[in-house]
């Protein structure tokens, strides 16, 4: 799964990768511990060439109960095109969700996760896989929502997790991003697990076990205290 993330950028860099028209004014670029629930940068394939601000946590246009978005953060890559909750999106409203890199946690010292940053090698930006929905309130707000689409993990994430964010190649944007209503059968080979060789991760500190704690130390290397003597 996918449940924190980094955007650890600035404008310039994103509207380049993106080859975006415009950078809306005011938009918080740099984050070092995105969470579910919170507002996350997203391009859609209706506006794909500028960024709009949507909660991360899908809720379904059918849906009565907004709490619902708590439990789709994520959507499985392999049932999208049949669950209720994700397969018109999955035809019709598709996204990127940028990045430079997100979390997971593995066995650490006794019962405690040990949280490690995982990023690509050369440590630029990419673009999470994402659905989007409209979801509007029973007071008539009209409430923009997207989840982070996942997948089987490579060699490189199995040690940690069972699954991973399907990160897209940059020449399949353009496809994903397709306005048309497209098949499965179109898409599906877009969201294989990025290859392990072109990753990496390093333990960092349990500042990010907080989403409180947002800066560029939740993403630094972590140096057990009984080693940090071997760097000084």
């Amino acid at each position: 799964m996918c449940g924190r993330f980094v955007l650890a950028t600035d404008a310039q860099s994103l509207q380049t990768h993106f080859q975006l028209d415009i950078i809306p004014e005011g938009f918080v670029i740099a984050r070092y511990n995105i969470a579910p629930t919170q507002p996350v940068i997203v391009i859609t394939n209706t506006a794909p060439k500028t960024l709009t601000l949507q909660k991360w946590g899908l809720i379904p246009s059918w849906s009565k109960d907004p709490s619902i978005a708590s439990s789709l953060i994520n959507a499985r890559a392999e049932t999208l095109h049949e669950k209720p909750s994700f397969r018109t999106a999955f035809k019709r409203r598709r996204c990127l969700i940028p990045a430079t890199g997100f979390y997971e946690w593995g066995k650490g010292e006794g019962k405690t996760k040990q949280p490690y940053y995982i990023h690509l090698a050369d440590n630029q930006i990419f673009a999470f896989a994402g659905l989007w929905e409209t979801w509007h309130s029973p007071d008539g707000d009209m409430v923009e929502t997207c989840t982070i689409i996942t997948t089987e993990p490579n060699d490189l994430i199995r040690p940690l997790h069972h699954r991973m964010a399907v990160i897209l190649d940059p020449h399949d944007y353009e496809l994903w991003l397709s306005p048309d209503e497209l098949p499965p059968s179109a898409l599906m080979p877009l969201l294989n697990p990025y290859p392990q060789e072109d990753m990496r991760y390093h333990p960092v500190s349990s500042l990010v076990n907080n989403v409180r704690n947002d800066s560029p130390e939740c993403i630094k290397p972590f140096v057990p205290p009984d080693q940090s003597a071997l760097f000084t």
